[in-house]
């Protein structure tokens, strides 16, 4: 290379420095990280200022500028590299700005350039990154930033006499950042940046396809605009190859923005890596290209897929836990930063399983220091597996096999097959069992080789596993209640035929005279009751035995052994008094409690089965889940240029890694991938639960089970089978679900503490008795009934102690105890469903009062969940043109829109005009992340409905009234534009600083801004909103009123979050979760020992409302979010929630009182059962025993009918209850919390976001719609999100 000359001049001696240039290639700003050692060290005290002078030519020029600036006053010395552009000068600040020396250096033809490092706090995404660098790098006199998440700095390359390093800083600081400048020492980025000294470490050659160009200006259009982008040190297109060979600094920019900056031109740009990798070269011609625009997916397929089988292997997978992404663009920086690595060859990142999977060269890295740069990402990693091997299993039905030699030639072909572990197939069942190394080959081509030797092979389909299935209980407690209630019905006949009798006969015993006996003591009622009790007893009582013998085997006492304990007791006492009686021949038939096991069974069977009924609906929400996979998906294969040569039809299962996959237009994304080619729009409220369509082209992540709009797509799959999306949601569910721990009921806990005190009760009472026969004998003598002087004395003492033992168990042992839960419960939901809320069993009833937490979804939740037109500003000093008129043109051209933000235009439009037909609109044109173009036409029928009315503006004259008339050309066409403020730009159009001003006021709040432009003319700025429900703040405040805390979680941005929660109420607010994080917030919470409430209503809330203590989900939700909750609110008002909380109260109140009612008797009994008021001439009385039971019964039965009287209250009564708390929260008043980690972005920004409201209107360029690019980056966030880049950053 030839010698290039500096010039340094430090106390006014000249000092020539020579510098070999050779490595320099392209002097063209590229960025590369090097040295300043060649620069002297400037004196201590000075301050020092770097300078790019850009257009500096000649040796000449140079020590004229050189001469000049050493002469200046506070000037302390100069050094000025030709070859190199800069000028160091150190100077006494306090003499001299770096404003007046770079106003020295600007001379005609020469540009002078200077660079800051600012330290920037409060950055947690790529997406903040893109957002800073997108609005700081429109700002005029700045011609390069580069921002490190890592570092947290920003540098910026600006020109000093067109802005300011405090300019700089303070727009970082608007944007909700905290923004330090940093030494004026420049960092050893910017020297390298302008020095442009190519490093090989960090520079890189990427090949781009490029698709579209016809002829050489093509060609020059490409390479002119490409060399001008910041860190492009070469470029060469061909025309003739349709490829361009772009060589970069990827220190300073990546290959994916070369990518797009091409596509912006026009021209299709699908990019090929040049790195090479251990296993092999890229593939050198379109036609072998699979890979998706961004780094990594190209050897998702593997450039080397059979290495990992030979025994001199080098390459390794690895499994890194990964926590702290909230959205695709977190995905995308560490699959683009990792790949920067050496020895890293492929990397796959899953957003929902917080996972990545890392194929790498062992020799170079291994999977700690993979992990550790994850971390030094800003991002928390821990290592799974390492050195993986998964092998994938399959099972095959194979028909048309005859014989042994056809299994034995399966198998043989099989395990002779590459990438085959082992195979064995059966004759008989005719199944196949498969090991095989999925990097190798996949399902889809085994089959395929099993096909290919005659026989026919499919999947073994694998039957939906529900670890929840009630089927088997629900068809128990149905046979059990059935067999109770045929059986109980005349049971009860016969009891009330029994009451009548005694009444009449004003004495017990009277239904059962002594000549109707048909044997000695036995009366043909008691036989009667005796042989319908007893199937009961066996049968329909046999579950209750079951469960009773599993909990005492756990050494507890539940509902069932206390129900167990009372049935047996009764019927065994009931049929040993009666033998007795037989025995002894006596008179008169003895009193039985036959009556009590059919009817406390009766009872108890229907409360079990209604229950597993409500149960099984829960489990359904699984079903419900896999029901919204895609049964199949079309995999094509690709010739050159993405032209498809064959397309074929598979089922969803049997798609491989790396297959590519086409997507027709309103067609489900059968698995998660990269978009490869086309550009289309996606519905993700499956994941983000938002419902505005999210855009998508290439290179864009795409998700299993979203719905794909208008564009047919090309999807190469990443993520297939159990590490899909949609299968990661439906593992959280049913995790959710079998993880979360029974409700102990009241009712068991009760049982608990009453079984042991009865059976020591009964105990005592024998003991005692038998004590006092053998010490007094006369009294035992003097109260046994029938005492028969040939028993002997031992014989009546046992028998007289067991009998008494006997009735107070009975007594103690009320049927009523078994009905107290069972009839509140049934009344309760009753009364529920009424108020239209449906309660799912009794353990969302008896949990809902203990609610401490309640959690709510925001979007379809605490608002309506669809955008509605909220505001129409006029711009009247512009087009001078009606609402009307304005509305009509508006409303045609949105007609034929598909974005839900047209078609919340179009509705309202509608309404508004009070006609249903539009006009006509052709030329339709929608630029996704835009806004639509089109012609109308024939709108004027829309018009004359007002043609009789006059109408005069306020401060309007006469004469602009008149513009109120409209021309009855019929043929009069309209071209209308409508969309972003980056839409009207690239249309032509200036947008005023007052109508900036007015978007930004709107957009502060949350909300999208659109603009309308009439014929050329700016003419209406409409504001869009998804709505609060009304009563969604008085709900809030009720809760709170309640000592219940409020929170809101959402998937999306803070921003939008914030400002919804401001005006309901609520203070906590977390933004930007995934369905993940949203289970494990609830779990958080349940760990504290708080007990959780979720609302709901999306498929993302679903694994949340099943984990909690109680889902409650809005009634217009998801059928997956209605079958995961416990309570559906039917009605969507949120006021339910606190329904449905008090509802719990009084119900839980009714059942304490029922077990009050359900023991007052029988604890009043015990004494005089166990004979304590004998003495006293107080004995128990068989029929005192029956009445008891009866009386508590009915007690228990009217008092849970009296919950009927339940009736919730009016929202006045809310209103009134909360009156003088009702309030908006200010912006400093509410914490948020984005993502998993729950990091707190600072309540103290928020002084600056109300400073920027007040003066919104004159921050005119910082909210300007960066690009498409941008757009795609944030669109997955928000239907409220107008897509600006500083949405992210408020």
């Amino acid at each position: 290379g030839t010698d290039l000359c500096s010039y340094s001049h430090y106390g006014k001696s000249p000092a020539l420095e020579c510098y070999d240039a050779k490595n320099h290639g392209f002097d063209n700003l590229a960025y590369a990280y090097g040295s300043h050692s060649d620069l002297r060290p400037p004196p201590r005290a000075a301050s020092r200022v770097t300078f790019k002078l850009v257009g500096l030519a000649s040796e000449h020029q140079a020590q004229t500028t050189e001469s000049r600036i050493s002469s200046l006053n506070g000037v302390l010395g100069i050094s000025l590299s030709l070859p190199r552009k800069l000028a160091k000068v150190d100077y006494d600040s306090s003499v001299i700005t770096t404003k007046e020396i770079a106003l020295e250096l600007q001379t005609p033809g020469c540009n002078v350039e200077s660079a800051v490092q600012i330290s920037v706090q409060g950055m947690h995404c790529q997406s903040c990154v893109q957002s800073i660098e997108g609005q700081v790098g429109e700002l005029p006199g700045v011609s390069h930033i580069q921002v490190s998440l890592q570092a947290g700095t920003a540098l910026i390359v600006f020109q000093p006499l067109r802005v300011t390093e405090q300019e700089l800083r303070d727009k970082i600081e608007d944007m909700g950042f905290d923004a330090t400048l940093l030494a004026d020492e420049p960092s050893l980025q910017t020297i390298s940046y302008w020095q442009g000294d190519i490093m090989n470490s960090s520079s890189q050659t990427v090949t781009v396809w490029i698709v579209g160009m016809t002829c050489n200006s093509c060609v020059q259009s490409i390479e002119g605009r490409m060399s001008q982008m910041t860190g492009v040190q070469s470029i060469a297109v061909s025309l003739k190859e349709k490829r361009g060979t772009i060589t970069f600094d990827s220190s300073l920019t990546e290959a994916e923005q070369l990518r797009i900056a091409i596509e912006d031109m026009g021209f299709d740009a699908i990019q090929n890596h040049d790195k090479p990798s251990p296993g092999g070269s890229r593939p050198s011609d379109p036609s072998a290209l699979q890979s998706s625009s961004k780094a990594g997916v190209s050897s998702v397929t593997g450039s080397h897929p059979t290495s990992t089988n030979s025994p001199e292997s080098k390459v390794q997978k690895c499994f890194i836990c990964i926590k702290g992404m909230t959205c695709a663009s977190c995905v995308a920086n560490i699959e683009r930063n990792l790949l920067k690595h050496k020895g890293v060859i492929s990397v796959l990142v899953s957003l929902m399983a917080g996972k990545a999977e890392v194929t790498y060269d062992s020799e170079v890295i291994d999977g700690a220091a993979v992990t550790q740069l994850i971390e030094d990402l800003g991002f928390g990693a821990r290592l799974i597996e390492d050195n993986v091997v998964s092998l994938g299993k399959l099972d095959l039905t194979i028909t048309g096999m005859t014989c042994a030699s056809c299994v034995h030639n399966i198998e043989s072909k099989l395990t002779t097959t590459k990438g085959i572990v082992s195979a064995s197939v059966a004759l008989a069942t005719k199944k196949a069992q498969i090991q095989f190394d999925p990097e190798v080959l996949g399902a889809r081509d085994i089959i395929r080789l099993i096909q290919s030797l005659g026989f026919e092979a499919s999947l073994v389909k694998a039957g939906f596993k529900n670890n929840l299935d009630h089927t088997e209980e629900i068809k128990q407690w149905k046979k059990s209640f059935l067999l109770s209630l045929v059986f109980g019905l005349p049971v009860m006949g016969l009891m009330i035929y029994m009451m009548v009798m005694d009444s009449q006969h004003k004495e017990h015993g009277s239904s059962m005279p002594e000549e109707q006996n048909l044997l000695p003591g036995l009366s043909l009622l008691n036989l009667a009751f005796f042989l319908l009790c007893t199937p009961v007893q066996i049968f329909g009582g046999r579950y209750f035995y079951i469960q009773a013998y599993r909990s005492l085997k756990h050494r507890t006492a539940n509902m069932d052994v206390l129900i167990v304990l009372a049935t047996s007791i009764a019927y065994i006492y009931s049929c040993v008094v009666l033998i007795v009686a037989m025995a002894e021949r006596a008179n008169q038939s003895p009193v039985t409690f036959f009556d009590t096991p059919p009817m406390l069974f009766v009872f108890i069977a229907l409360g079990r089965w209604l229950e597993h009924i409500a149960k099984s609906k829960t489990s359904a929400a699984l079903a419900k889940l896999m029901s919204l996979q895609a049964t199949d998906a079309t995999v094509v294969t690709l010739g050159p240029n993405h032209s498809i040569i064959s397309e074929e039809q598979v089922a969803v299962e049997l798609v491989q890694r790396g297959d590519i996959v086409k997507i027709v237009p309103g067609g489900k994304f059968p698995v998660d991938g990269k978009v490869i080619e086309g550009s289309s729009m996606a519905d993700e409220s499956l994941i983000t639960g938002e419902p505005m369509p999210v855009s998508k082209k290439v290179g864009s992540l795409v998700i299993s089970g979203s719905i794909n709009a208008h564009g047919a797509l090309l999807v190469e799959a990443t993520h297939v089978g159990a590490d899909t999306t949609l299968s990661q949601i439906v593992r959280l569910v049913e995790e959710a679900q079998t993880s979360k721990a029974p409700i102990q009921q009241f009712a068991d806990r009760l049982s608990g503490y009453f079984v042991p005190f009865i059976v020591i009760i009964s105990l005592l009472t024998l003991v005692a008795w038998l004590v006092i026969g053998f010490v007094d004998f006369d009294i035992v003598k003097k109260n046994f009934p029938g005492y028969n002087q040939n028993i002997s004395m031992a014989e009546v003492i046992v028998r007289f102690a067991f009998q008494t033992t006997i009735t107070v168990l009975s007594i103690a042992c009320p049927c009523s105890l078994g009905l107290a839960t069972p009839t509140a419960v049934m009344v309760g939901t009753g009364v529920g469903a009424q108020n239209g809320i449906l309660i799912k069993g009794g353990e969302p009833l008896e949990m809902a009062h203990k609610i401490k937490v309640v959690m709510f979804d925001k979007t379809g939740t605490i608002t309506n969940g669809v955008p509605r037109v909220i505001r129409v500003l006029v711009l009247w000093e512009m087009a001078r043109m009606p609402l009307r008129k304005i509305l009509a043109v508006v409303g045609t051209a949105e007609a034929s829109s598909e974005h839900p933000l047209g078609m919340a235009v179009a509705k309202h439009c509608k309404e508004e005009l009070g006609c249903n037909v539009l006009g006509y609109c052709q030329d339709f044109q929608a630029v996704p992340g835009c806004g639509i173009s089109c012609r109308v036409s024939n709108v004027e029928h829309l018009l004359q409905q007002q043609s009789e009315e006059c109408v005069l503006l306020p401060g309007a004259t006469t004469d602009e009234s008149s513009l109120f008339q409209f021309p009855d050309d019929s043929s009069l066409f309209y071209s209308v534009l409508i969309g972003n403020r980056e839409w009207m730009r690239r249309n032509g159009h200036h947008i005023g600083a007052d109508v900036d001003g007015a978007m930004s006021s709107h957009e502060a709040k949350g909300q999208t801004a659109i603009l309308v432009a009439i014929d050329g003319v700016l003419c209406a700025m409409l504001a869009i909103a998804d709505t609060v429900k009304g009563e969604s703040a008085l709900a809030v405040h009720t809760l709170n009123s309640m000592g219940i805390e409020v929170v809101m979680i959402t998937g999306d941005n803070r921003r939008t979050a914030k400002a919804i929660a401001a005006q309901v109420g609520i203070r906590k607010v977390f933004a930007e979760v995934l369905p993940s994080h949203k289970v494990a917030k609830v779990q958080e919470l349940q760990d504290q020992g708080l007990r959780v409430a979720m609302v709901g209503d999306g498929v993302n809330d679903s694994p949340a409302l099943a984990q909690a203590d109680v889902g409650i989900a809005i009634g217009t939700g998801t059928d997956v979010a209605i079958e995961a909750a416990d309570v559906v609110l039917i009605r969507n008002d949120l006021l339910d929630v606190v329904a449905s909380i008090e509802l719990s109260k009084k119900t839980v109140r009714r059942i304490r009182i029922n077990f009050i009612f359900a023991l007052i008797y029988n604890l009043l009994g015990i004494p005089v059962a166990a004979g304590v008021f004998m003495p006293v001439g107080l004995v128990i009385q068989p029929w005192m025993g029956s009445a008891a039971m009866a009386a508590s019964s009915v007690s228990v039965v009217l008092s849970s009918l009296l919950l009927r009287m339940y009736k919730k209250p009016s929202v006045g009564l809310y209103e009134e209850r909360v009156r003088g708390q009702m309030k908006s929260l200010r912006s400093f008043q509410i914490s948020t919390h984005l993502g998993l980690d729950g990091r707190r972005r600072s309540p103290a920004l928020s002084t600056r976001e109300q400073l920027n409201k007040g003066h919104v209107a004159s921050t005119s360029p910082s909210s300007e719609v960066p690009s498409i690019r941008s757009v795609q980056e944030q669109d997955h966030y928000s239907l409220l999100d107008h897509q600006t880049a500083d949405d992210l950053n408020v």
